[in-house]
């Protein structure tokens, strides 16, 4: 029975909501299978659930002999370990017998924000909930109820073993305690119910028992709280929490996530596949959400969580999230942005990435700057002027940045470089890592901690300009108007100088160019649209580029937008990084380029491919890092935070 309090709480959140499209997450059961496995603590390319910014994640049973078991839980740092599979499982005996467990499979679910299993044992219904009720606590409430005309005596038994050989196993009052021979984590189980558990520890596993009665007809609750810490220092007591209070605060979180997203678009609930869709990309991110922990000092979003080299967060990456996080959780899109300033050097660099533990942050270069451009997008959606002005002085210390530090030879156009003379750092800094128009480049010092490539590159410039304009508008909207006019004015001779030096009238499209003044015209790329995105082209060149990309050996293909033409000699898909899959930043950077010079028309025609080809797109399998453009096959990381991001605006665009 639903409590009163519950309820109430309801009540207020719809009155708060006001007038907003009411959406409830109960309309989205499973649009991610997070059904697993573990076979190896370091195998996590796999869908799993995590909300509220937690280190920790969970996993619903794949074969029936995990009945009763939450799977994991996978424990995040610097790298994720899964705990163990059966960690977290509940057996019930009666009359010393144990009661096996039916999986009732309309009740067993993932909802977004909540684990669910529901299970029939011999008249006995069994429901185990699992939601996040903060950022390091995971709470799990266990209703049984009995549907027989007797009472029944029970033993209840939670249990398991952990499979990491540096987890220590420890009984603490109320619980267990787990810490690490490599580390300063700790993870907690607390019992909360009022009739303690008899607890046992042995070698990498333990026992929790206790005897229950139930009467006929009657219903009785358990509850437990699993806490992750990453640090001693961090390590707070447990409190004990009403169940149903959190479940309504978690419910109308969700529903609101649900709600202030699909109140920006003319998707309806009735729109089955779209709608799902969507909801599937905010659970992806909300998943790669992370608190700050450490030396991240505010919150931010993993490129995955289910891919061990991308436990941290990425420059451009995180401009991009903030994009589509402001649509429906505008204060992580805030930290997104502020977690990378925080490392913003003296000079005005932004770091590529940062960990954890700063030792590990990538210092030797930067990432395109799109900074602007998300802060622009996280103020339309929240008006926070105290926020913009706050960021301003970072953001113009960071476009300037690059004029004085990538201009080799001072002509206003810039290169990707780095501040340790490599190569591979150099080609980091433009994203696009081992892009084939790199692949001749040499490396040339401007200053003491500066190099550049010796090729100035078309979307880097393209960048620029843009985050010129959007310096205008948010300058404008703080009242500096003779700041706006001199970003404006110097965007102006930028767009200039892109349209001499980086288009080609003969192919009709845009390349990067040497410093001895030759285009690329070998590699044409996904760099090449950038204009169109950033309204730099005339609309005889926009006209131009669009004819490239309708053609199907080289932009149209069954996925479209191979970030390289497939008519060129190393795309390869497959195997290479850069070399020919679809990403989805390009894919959406070349259809909103269409639109502004008109051809939604096409653009649409592009989007609807997406939808229909794409892996992914019509199903509960996961989204992907990139996509085959000739197969539609998803390659690469699984959970790909900057996948879901453009997909939502792609559907913003579609509907």
């Amino acid at each position: 029975m639903i409590k009163w309090k519950t309820i109430f709480l309801l009540m207020l959140t719809v009155a708060a909501m006001g007038t907003k499209a009411q959406v409830s997450r109960d309309l989205f059961k499973d649009v991610l299978d997070v059904r697993y496995e573990v076979k190896a603590p370091h195998r996590v390319a796999t869908s799993f659930f995590a909300d509220q910014g937690a280190w920790h994640a969970y996993a619903l049973p794949q074969r029936n002999e995990d009945a009763g078991a939450f799977i994991g839980p996978l424990l995040m740092d610097l790298k994720g370990e899964w705990l163990g599979n059966d960690f977290t499982r509940l057996r019930i005996y009666e009359n010393n017998r144990e009661l096996p467990l039916s999986r009732i499979d309309t009740a067993t679910y993932y909802v977004p924000g909540m684990l669910q299993q529901t299970y029939m044992a011999e008249g006995l219904q069994v429901r185990m909930q699992l939601i996040f009720t903060d950022s390091r606590e995971a709470m799990i409430q266990v209703r049984l109820k009995n549907e027989g005309r007797a009472k029944r005596q029970l033993v209840l038994q939670w249990g398991g073993h952990t499979i990491l050989p540096q987890a220590q196993l420890k009984a603490v009052p109320n619980g267990i305690a787990v810490v690490f021979s490599n580390s300063a984590h700790h993870f907690f189980i607390d019992y909360l119910s009022r009739q303690p558990y008899q607890l046992a520890i042995k070698d990498n596993g333990y026992q929790a028992r206790k005897t229950i009665t139930i009467p006929a007809k009657g219903i009785y609750e358990d509850l437990q709280l699993q806490r992750y810490f990453l640090e001693t220092k961090a390590i707070t007591a447990a409190k004990k929490k009403d169940f149903s209070q959190a479940y309504a605060q978690n419910t109308s979180r969700w529903n609101k996530y649900l709600s202030d997203y699909f109140a920006g678009t003319a998707i309806t609930v009735k729109d089955t596949t779209a709608a799902r869709l969507a909801v599937k990309c905010i659970v992806t991110l909300i998943t790669n959400w992370r608190s700050p922990a450490k030396d991240l000092l505010h919150a931010g979003v993993f490129p995955s969580a289910a891919y061990q080299g991308f436990y941290g967060f990425w420059a451009w990456d995180s401009w991009k999230q903030a994009v589509a996080l402001a649509d429906f959780h505008p204060s992580l899109a805030k930290d997104n942005i502020q977690a990378l300033f925080d490392y913003q050097d003296p000079a005005g660099m932004v770091p590529d990435c940062i960990y954890t533990d700063k030792q590990e942050n990538n210092l030797r270069d930067t990432k395109p700057p799109l900074a602007a451009w998300a802060v622009w997008e996280v103020f339309r959606a929240t008006k926070d002027t105290a926020w913009v002005r706050h960021l301003y002085p970072a953001l113009r210390r960071y476009h300037q940045w690059w004029y004085a530090n990538r201009d080799h030879d001072g002509n206003g156009l810039c290169e990707y470089g780095a501040t340790d003379g490599t190569r591979i750092a150099a080609a980091w800094e433009s994203g696009m890592d081992n892009a084939v128009r790199f692949d001749q480049a040499k490396m040339l010092r401007n200053n003491n901690r500066a190099w550049s490539l010796d090729q100035e590159s078309v979307d880097l410039n393209a960048y620029l300009y843009a985050e010129k304009l959007y310096l205008a508008r948010l300058a404008a909207m703080l009242g500096d108007q003779r700041e706006a006019a001199h970003w404006k004015r110097t965007a102006d001779q930028l767009c200039g100088l892109i349209n001499k030096h980086f288009y080609d009238p003969v192919s009709g499209f845009y390349y990067d160019r040497r410093l001895s003044g030759d285009l690329i015209r070998e590699a044409q790329g996904a760099e090449g649209w950038l204009p169109l995105w950033a309204g730099i082209a005339t609309p005889e060149q926009a006209t131009a580029v669009a004819k490239v990309l309708l053609d199907t050996s080289r932009f149209n293909t069954w996925v479209p937008f191979p970030v390289l033409s497939a008519g060129n000699k190393q795309f390869d898909p497959a195997n290479g990084y850069w070399r020919g899959p679809v990403w989805l930043d390009q894919f959406y950077f070349a259809v909103k380029g269409l639109e502004q010079y008109g051809m939604q028309e096409m653009a649409q025609g592009f989007v609807n491919k997406l939808w229909q080809h794409a892996a992914g797109m019509n199903d509960n399998q996961p989204l992907y890092e990139n996509y085959h453009p000739l197969t539609g096959k998803g390659l690469n990381a699984v959970g790909f935070s900057w996948s879901a991001a453009h997909i939502l605006k792609l559907l913003a665009f579609s509907y």
